[in-house]
């Protein structure tokens, strides 16, 4: 029982302490996108990592969410509603659940490429519908509330962002555990049986659409709370919280951090939100960075970076993991030099001045940058082609099991 706790007792030692570590206007602003982009990114697997539902229309639930989040803050305001903030998130996960109980009556009906197409269908519908009903959404403009207004909880206020980012790690805590424990239950189990094989699921007597649908409402309620976190954080909402790039987004944290490992779009939240906040400081093509990720990730690791993380599964079990060390760093690091110099190239081609990277001036209109920058590439690349044969070696090594535990299983 202990060891079964261990983890969740240090994920929450660790939403407590994060603030301490990084304790600046700029850390606890990114802490809070990280919260919300957690358990968004986790609702969404819920639906196409678990249950096998693609959808491209999520930001509906999570945009619906912060809408009936923020209408609730100005209700608050207005002193027509009276109660503390903390409760602002479960506010945006019942509008989420609500929007998904209507939507999944009918979309949930099918799978595959025909939900799919109906997702994104309602998702175009809501979008255009936010800029139609402005006595609601707001139009271009957006509705705003204040979460000042509030009664204070226990004394605090919650004027300061390190107030808001307590509340989000409470939330962020209880969605995380309780999507966990969903993928535990016989609901959660037959999500899994639905995803890989309907219609054997369907001949032992269980309805797919009635699984599809639970798992539905459960992510639509999650992906609410997220949105209400968001309300919460920024106190502002447009129609781009529903649009199809939001929607895009949390695709990308789902299948680059690896769909069907819990904690992989945790990992996917994480790096999309560091690119997002830290890498667009420096660079306006950050956006192309992130399309390479994920094409590289579908082509080279299909099971995303929590999926590439278990692959190194029997080489811990078996003690073998240490031979991978040397391998790793001796192909790591021209490959690095590979894709640096590369970043450099492409940072060229976009330059009308000269601009400093890694602190070299690199000048755009010079031919010695392009030729330094050309052959470190070259070089990199066929050093790296050179050493993949004894990563290869290394690994089929370290992964053939041992006598002992073939006879052992």
């Amino acid at each position: 029982m202990i060891k079964k706790l261990t983890p969740w007792i240090g994920y929450g030692i660790a939403l407590l302490i994060l603030p301490q570590l990084f304790d600046s206007v700029l850390g606890i602003s990114l802490l809070n996108q990280l919260a919300i982009a957690i358990v968004f990114a986790l609702s969404y697997n819920m639906l196409l990592g678990q249950g096998g539902m693609l959808s491209f229309g999520h930001a509906v639930y999570y945009g619906l969410g912060g809408f009936l989040a923020v209408h609730a803050l100005i209700k608050i305001e207005y002193e027509e509603m009276y109660f503390s903030i903390i409760y602002i998130p479960f506010i945006g996960g019942l509008s989420g659940l609500i929007a998904a109980l209507f939507i999944g009556s009918f979309s949930t009906h099918k799978a595959g490429t025909v939900f799919a197409m109906i997702s994104l269908g309602i998702a175009e519908l809501v979008a255009a519908s936010s800029l139609i009903l402005e006595s609601f959404f707001g139009g271009e403009a957006g509705i705003s509330g204040d979460r000042t207004y509030g009664p204070p909880f226990f004394g605090i206020e919650f004027f300061q962002d390190s107030e808001i980012y307590y509340i989000a790690a409470v939330w962020v805590f209880i969605a995380t555990l309780f999507m966990y424990l969903f993928t535990k239950t016989p609901a959660g189990r037959l999500a899994n049986a639905v995803r890989d094989n309907p219609e054997r699921a369907e001949f032992i007597g269980y309805s797919a659409r009635w699984v599809r649908f639970i798992s539905f409402c459960a992510s639509g309620f999650f992906a609410g709370i997220a949105g209400g976190l968001f309300a919460l954080n920024y106190e502002f909402l447009t129609s781009e919280n529903l649009n199809a790039v939001t929607s895009g987004r949390v695709l990308l944290m789902a299948y680059i951090g690896g769909l069907g490992y819990f904690i992989g779009p945790i990992i996917g939240a994480v790096v999309l939100t560091l690119m997002n906040t830290l890498l667009s400081n420096y660079t306006e093509l950050w956006l192309l960075y992130v399309g390479v990720m994920f094409v590289l990730t579908v082509m080279f690791l299909p099971r995303g970076f929590a999926g590439f993380i278990m692959m190194h599964q029997l080489a811990w079990t078996q003690g073998t993991l240490n031979q991978l060390f040397k391998p790793y760093l001796i192909t790591a690091l021209p490959a690095g030099v590979f894709v640096l110099a590369t970043v450099a190239l492409i940072e060229l081609s976009h330059a009308e001045e000269t601009l400093h990277f890694l602190g070299m001036p690199l000048n755009p209109e010079s031919a010695i940058s392009w030729s330094i920058g050309l052959i470190l590439a070259t070089a990199a690349f066929y050093a790296t082609r050179r050493t993949l044969p004894q990563l290869r070696d290394a690994w089929d090594t370290a992964n053939t099991i041992s006598e002992e535990e073939g006879e052992s299983s």
